[in-house]
């Protein structure tokens, strides 16, 4: 994979590595529902007024399930997870996605993961345990379950996004349509357990946009443009950038002390994810995927012309071409229609060469003995 889209992908957890300030210092305290809310209603309505344009047949239903595991029940456990699990422990639960998303690669996906991601995501997860965790951390049952349940519904989000790919729309109307729907779902959650703050203050409105626009609008899109272009394991890897920066915005910017055990932390995870964005990544075609996405799997495309040569036609059925001949080199070429999906696991069309011998000329021009009209085999 290019290292431009692995940078340009990298900027979305390095965003949200900002928005755990943006949110202790600008938003309404003990409000986390809402806050969620507020982030991705918002953003999604704004990209759809943009786009213009409303899902369609099983979009509407895929759409629903992928806003509720990337952004509607992924926030709410997210937040129920850290406001249960003091000293960072929520965050170390959410560094255990890309294993998760490693195993439902295998599962779902016909990707193989390399042993480099796996060896990568267990040492990145150490390494945010080290940078966050506290010494005063307590395991809450219900803060661990939703923690746990919080990783998972992203992680699943993020394979079925890969897995069923994009319709014939442009992203930003792809991503109005996730945070819409997860935005709907939190909404009647926050307004019944929360309720709306009594005042707003400028502050409050500037935290809330940023997060609108940039934390979430900004943000998703470019991490499912990434997602589309590289492999999801790795994409989840980039997610361990999202405690680390919110450690270091922590450090410079309000003042919070780091000890040498959570910079030695920090130091293992950027690493581990440097290590991690290095890995081969070998993908195996399936051509059963559903052919609703954008680049719907086909089956593989059987070459045309040289193909027919390489044997698909006896000898007899290519002599009953109502008298066409092959007089030179044939080139392997698509059918019509199937430009762009030639399978790159298939074997190319072997290059046909044709010498004087190989000729049909008839008994009358040449009474010698010869074979086919074609030759089968490698240019020399």
């Amino acid at each position: 994979m290019r290292p431009p889209v692995l940078l340009v992908t990298a900027l979305t957890p390095i965003v949200w590595g900002t928005t755990y300030a943006a949110t202790t210092e600008f938003l309404p305290p003990d409000r986390p529902l809402l806050a969620g809310t507020l982030r991705a209603l918002p953003a999604g309505l704004l990209l759809l007024a943009v786009t213009r344009r409303l899902p369609r047949g099983d979009w509407w239903w895929r759409s629903a399930v992928l806003g509720a595991l990337n952004i509607g029940v992924f926030f709410a456990l997210l937040f129920v997870s850290a406001y249960r699990l003091p000293g960072g422990m929520a965050a170390v639960l959410g560094a255990a996605q890309p294993l998760v998303v490693a195993g439902l690669t295998v599962l779902l996906l016909t990707e193989r993961v390399a042993l480099r991601t796996v060896l990568a995501a267990v040492a990145g997860a150490a390494g945010v345990a080290l940078a966050v965790l506290t010494a005063s951390a307590r395991l809450d049952p219900v803060g661990l379950l939703a923690g746990l349940g919080g990783t998972a519904s992203m992680a699943l989000g993020l394979v079925l996004t890969k897995r069923w790919g994009r319709p014939e729309v442009s992203l930003l109307t792809t991503t109005g349509w996730q945070l819409t729907a997860g935005g709907l779902l939190l909404a009647p959650l926050a307004l019944g357990v929360e309720g709306l703050p009594a005042t707003l203050t400028g502050a409050n409105v500037a935290g809330y946009a940023y997060l609108t626009v940039v934390g979430t609008a900004l943000a998703y899109t470019v991490w499912f443009w990434g997602l589309e272009r590289l492999p999801a394991a790795r994409v989840s890897l980039l997610g361990l950038l999202s405690p680390l920066v919110a450690t270091a915005v922590g450090w410079a910017a309000l003042g919070q002390s780091l000890t040498p055990v959570q910079v030695l932390g920090m130091a293992l995870a950027f690493g581990a994810v440097l290590f991690g964005a290095s890995a081969q990544v070998r993908v195996l075609h399936d051509v059963s995927r559903e052919a609703g996405a954008r680049g719907a799997q086909h089956g593989p495309a059987e070459p045309v012309g040289a193909g027919d040569v390489l044997g698909h036609k006896t000898h007899e059925q290519r002599h009953q071409r109502g008298g066409q001949r092959v007089t030179g080199p044939v080139e392997a070429r698509l059918r019509g229609g199937t430009e762009g999906r030639l399978d790159v696991t298939r074997t190319e069309a072997v290059p046909v060469r044709e010498g004087l011998d190989d000729l049909d000329l008839g008994p009358a021009l040449d009474p010698r003995p010869h074979g086919a009209a074609v030759r089968i085999g490698p240019c020399p």
